[in-house]
């Protein structure tokens, strides 16, 4: 799918993988849709790139259907969608301050794979009513997961199953969709330079980034984005979890 003149959406647009991303699919000609839960945030990318900033809670149904009913009305119905809005919750089951409580557990399910579930349907709903592209192409999704969901370290219990939840989500949706022309894939990042990893000491951040294989460093946000850029471009990319990791396998703790 070309990005010139095409309408797209990007969860978690404000900061971090969703800026980089939304500033790629701008720099390509795309129309680019910045949701995020911070109006704010949002609106500062999207000055940058000529956006248009729209607040949206993506685990909240109504939320989501009156941030893509604005989006549409400002741009077209959108044919890319990408997912990185999510939240990173640690905390052990038994910790030192107790037994983990649902509401913490559910914190993570709800942002992390209802969200990105509630953002995927409302955009397929708008999608399959689209005129076909080449090759009968309608849209293309790019969903967001983690190495975590494959090796969760101690103390991400609900944040490696929210992202497995993820990984299961890519394959039976795209399946699903593929009579509409509608693509689905999932990107698992390993670890990179966000603006929590930014907050730590140097130290710790030369020491994570050293125990990536090769390229002995954090991922950068441009390189994720470099990716959503190929999936959206290479048709035969579909029901896939793309690991971007540096070759990284996680440790216990």
């Amino acid at each position: 799918m070309k990005l010139n003149g095409t309408s797209a959406i990007v969860t978690g647009a404000g900061s971090g993988l969703g800026a980089a991303t939304a500033r790629a699919l701008a720099a390509g000609g795309a129309r680019v849709a910045l949701f995020d839960l911070s109006e704010e945030a949002a609106a500062r990318v999207a000055a940058e790139i000529g956006g248009l900033a729209i607040p949206v809670d993506v685990s909240d149904a109504a939320s989501g259907e009156a941030a893509f009913a604005r989006a549409a009305a400002a741009h077209g119905p959108a044919r890319i969608l990408v997912n990185c809005a999510g939240v990173a919750p640690v905390c052990k089951v038994l910790g030192k301050q107790g037994l983990m409580s649902l509401d913490a557990y559910r914190a993570g399910i709800e942002v992390n794979l209802i969200g990105t579930f509630n953002m995927l349907r409302l955009f397929a709903q708008d999608a399959q009513a689209l005129d076909p592209l080449e090759g009968g192409e309608r849209g293309v999704i790019v969903n967001t997961a983690s190495i975590a969901a494959y090796e969760g370290q101690i103390g991400q219990t609900a944040y490696a199953s929210s992202k497995a939840g993820v990984v299961g989500l890519t394959l039976p949706a795209a399946r699903e969709f593929a009579p509409l022309g509608i693509r689905v894939c999932t990107i698992a990042p390993g670890i990179f330079e966000t603006a929590m990893l930014r907050s730590l000491p140097q130290a710790a951040q030369d020491s994570l980034g050293a125990s990536v294989p090769y390229p002995s460093r954090l991922g950068n946000a441009a390189e994720y984005a470099d990716l959503v850029l190929h999936i959206v471009a290479n048709q035969m990319l579909n029901g896939e979890t793309i690991r971007i990791d540096g070759a990284l396998r996680l440790p216990p703790k």
